[in-house]
């Protein structure tokens, strides 16, 4: 191995005068290096030490390792994790100079993306869940002077809906949102978007508004009423899930969507009447009795709807009414359905072409279904399930870029905010040739910040994939260790109350959002949370075994001295007729005192009947010493836990990268991830396993930032024993990369004020949201984008305004760098 070494370092040697003398590398340009003169060099120097032939690191022998192929793929993977994450060489051991480390990881990332490009591709270096890969150091310090900046810009791209979105575009053709009441802003309003219903459905509901009446309970109400799910789907665990490579739309989907579009199409023509019949429209459901006779439970004519017309009336609805078709009331509805679907009017050709589809239909099929179908096949139109930044007009600079202009530019600034389409304002602007400037972007995007009437939820939804408290609901608790905790396992009562919880936390962020002062500190530190009533019980205190023995003792001896007064006996006794029933008290649990002013939530459209979720709230405080920001509220305890207990690894991990910027490599496939079932045992003793020598190197960046949240159940109760035993809460901050944040931490709270006060945690926070709203991961180009970010945050006191109007005017939000694919595409 001597001789083998010797030969490299001094081929690694001849590699790198170029380097010395003088040579600059801009990141992301091509590597004209190979594997021989360059890469089997960094190996030798750096790598085959401790990945040798004997007894290698891990098992991980790098002595043999070739050139990038389809069979050592995995193992180049795992090589640029290590290399860019600078976990590989060792702290103590040599350091590769900081552009040779940035030209190996770029090697590595084309030779791999060539060599899988038919094999499924690469696309670690693509996923968000890897974007801190990228040296926070670098990004927001100096750089060294042999590293050379280009212009930043996004590739050429197309972005495929979200169900949110989609389903938000749809609800707009067939339903009346409330218009904004300033008096009540939490309340649901035109704008916003369409919330999943108390099951954690996202459905599309037909005509509930003008329900009056239904035979049967919820079950029955839930099958009668007519609803669509969503039909685009999207993976989501945790972590942000809306970049513009992620999705496509498959021909399953297309199908179902031009079904749903045919429902669509008929209720904006004929409203109840495409799924009633004409009997159940009244307002007096006494006047049909006689019609609603036996059993309907669960039929769609168990329902009475009102007369009152509550849907849209549009050009679709005229046209539908009229006997004789003509080119003009054709036309105007082919050009409403396009701008609804697409937030954009159809030029001269795509009118055309629309209008033979229907004409041509009409002809084949007559006129209701010839329209119903040939309207339906503007649903499938591109811009209907995708947007496009193609940037297809407009002359490059001399960087190569193109600046989005006119309705790609006005409808990117739209999609940066809203589900639905430009307002006026907004599409006067696009039409009259005012958005081709930053100053025009700049104008608009402050515009629609300032005025509370214009919903946003795009920016709660960052919240929600920042964060990940909106997860809660779907974590299905196994019943018995659900009981443990003390809260409610009967039926659906802990989901729903998940559910509760997601709302009440969007709340609570717009709540600060809108006073729009140090954000991130306040998401951390704030002692208000939006409550419902049962949030006593989860906002509340775990009594111990021996609490809760006494309280029961307690509790008896409180109703046998009431009974004593009564003359009756409490064991033997039933209560005497007319005598109200007492509540059951829950002795396991001591409740919060939650008291506050009222508030209210969005909530879904009425859904399963009685069992619809309700909008009102109280805005409280939370225990004083026990809980202290969104990471101490039930909605994100649970999202980080599992079915019998929480989740130590998941929660630090989310610290770990969501507040110190740090990355995790991946798994190996070797590696049983798994904790011992030992139900006698604390989750801290279960979790010595990961500190083994080769799991702690990647678990002492997660273990002790997760631990401290031990004083808190998975049903996010307050806890201070746990299997009778003092709960232990300390932790650690370790390699941070910020030497002030490393140290001891005694419990959630302080760890939670340590990181509250970082401007790294601040600096990591505008990462996050750089890759929500420019669609993709930052990189070292991007470094000038995310500091002015930073600055525009700090400097005006932490606003959240500042930093998306620094963020929606930079460079990389507003040009694309064109590619032969996405020009072949844009024809």
């Amino acid at each position: 191995m001597t001789g083998f070494r010797t030969v490299l370092i001094l081929v690694l040697l001849c590699s790198l005068l170029p380097v010395a003398n003088g040579e600059t590398y801009t990141p992301g340009q091509k590597v004209s290096k190979d594997f021989e003169t360059f890469a089997k060099s960094f190996l030798a120097t750096h790598c085959i030490d401790c990945h040798g032939k004997t007894e290698p690191e891990g098992d991980l022998s790098l002595e043999d390792l070739g050139p990038v192929d389809e069979v050592n793929a995995a193992t180049w993977r795992s090589v640029w994790a290590q290399v860019t994450l600078k976990e590989m060489p060792p702290k103590d051991m040599t350091q590769p100079k900081v552009v040779e480390r940035l030209q190996f990881s770029d090697w590595i990332v084309a030779e791999l993306t060539r060599e899988m490009s038919d094999k499924g591709g690469f696309h670690d270096h693509l996923d968000p869940n890897k974007g801190n890969y990228v040296d926070h150091q670098l990004l927001f310090g100096q750089l060294p002077d042999d590293i050379k900046l280009k212009p930043t810009s996004s590739p050429a791209r197309i972005w495929r809906l979200t169900p949110q979105e989609h389903i938000t575009r749809l609800n707009e053709l067939i339903n009346k949102e409330p218009e904004y009441d300033p008096a009540k802003p939490g309340l649901r309003t035109h704008g916003d978007v369409v919330p999943t219903n108390h099951g954690g459905e996202l459905k599309l509901y037909f005509g509930t508004d003008r329900i009056i009446k239904w035979q049967g309970g919820t079950v029955a109400y839930a099958t009668a009423v007519k609803s669509v799910p969503a039909v685009l789907s999207s993976a989501r665990t945790h972590g942000l899930e809306n970049y513009p490579d992620f999705y496509s739309v498959n021909s399953a989907e297309a199908t179902q969507i031009m079904g749903v579009a045919e429902d669509l199409i008929r209720y904006m023509a004929y409203g109840p009447l495409s799924i009633a019949k004409p009997y159940q429209i009244t307002d007096n459901p006494r006047s049909i009795a006689d019609k609603m006779k036996g059993d309907l439970r669960g039929l769609p004519t168990s329902i009475v709807y009102s007369t009152k017309i509550a849907r849209p009336m549009t050009p679709v609805y005229d046209l539908m009414q009229k006997e004789v078709v003509t080119d003009e009331s054709l036309q105007a509805a082919v050009a409403y359905l396009f701008e609804m679907l697409t937030f954009r009017p159809p030029n001269k050709k795509e009118l055309d072409e629309y209008t033979v589809i229907v004409k041509q239909s009409i002809a084949k099929l007559g006129k209701e279904d010839g329209a119903v179908l040939g309207l339906s096949s503007l649903f499938l139109d591109r811009d209907a399930l995708f947007r496009p930044e193609l940037a297809a007009t407009g002359n490059p600079d001399r960087h190569g870029r193109v600046m989005l202009q006119d309705w790609e530019l006005g409808l990117a600034v739209n999609h940066a905010l809203r589900y639905i389409k430009p307002d006026e304002e907004l599409r006067q602007a696009i039409v009259e040739g005012r958005m081709r400037t930053r100053a025009d972007v700049k104008r608009e995007i402050t515009r629609m910040l300032a005025d509370n009437s214009i919903r946003k939820p795009r920016i709660v939804r960052f919240f929600r994939d920042y964060f990940d408290y909106d997860l809660g609901g779907y974590i299905c608790k196994d019943a018995r260790a659900l009981a443990k905790t003390g809260v409610s396992n009967r039926g659906q009562a802990h989901y729903r109350a998940m559910f509760d919880a997601t709302a009440s936390t969007d709340r609570l962020i717009e709540l600060i959002l809108k006073e729009d002062k140090d954000v991130l500190k306040q998401l951390l530190t704030t002692e208000r949370v939006v409550a419902t009533k049962a949030d006593k019980i989860y906002f509340g205190k775990r009594r111990s075994r021996a609490e809760e023995v006494a309280s029961i003792a307690a509790a008896r001896k409180a109703a046998q001295e009431v009974a004593s007064k009564e003359g009756v006996n409490p064991e033997t006794k039933p209560p005497k007729p007319g005598r109200k029933k007492q509540q059951k008290v829950n002795q396991s649990v001591t409740p919060a005192d939650l008291s506050g002013s009222e508030i209210f939530a969005r909530v879904s459209r009425r859904s399963f009947g009685n069992g619809s979720m309700e909008p009102e709230r109280i805005l409280a405080s939370v225990p004083e010493g026990q809980r202290l920001g969104i990471l101490t509220h039930p909605s994100w305890l649970v999202s980080h836990s599992d079915a019998m207990d929480n989740h130590a690894i998941r929660r630090g991990r989310w610290i770990h990268e969501r507040l110190l910027g740090g990355g995790i490599p991946d798994v190996p496939i070797t590696v049983d991830a798994m904790l011992p079932d030992e139900p006698q045992n604390t989750l801290r003793e279960r979790m010595r396993v990961t500190r083994q020598t080769y799991c702690w190197t990647c678990h002492k960046k997660m273990d002790p930032l997760g631990l401290p949240f031990e004083m808190f159940n998975h049903a996010g109760l307050y806890r201070e024993t746990e299997l009778d035993k003092p709960v232990e809460t300390n932790g650690e901050i370790i390699d941070s990369g910020d030497p002030t944040l490393d140290g001891p931490v005694a419990n959630a709270i302080e760890l939670i004020e340590k990181l509250a006060e970082s401007e790294r945690s601040e600096q990591v926070f505008v990462r996050h949201a750089f890759r929500f709203w420019i669609g993709r991961n930052e990189t070292l180009n991007d470094a000038p984008v995310l500091q002015a970010a930073h600055r525009a945050y700090k400097d005006n006191g932490g606003s959240m305004n500042a930093l998306l109007v620094s963020l929606l005017t930079s460079d990389a939000f507003l040009y694309r760098t064109r590619s032969e694919a996405a020009l072949t595409e844009s024809k």
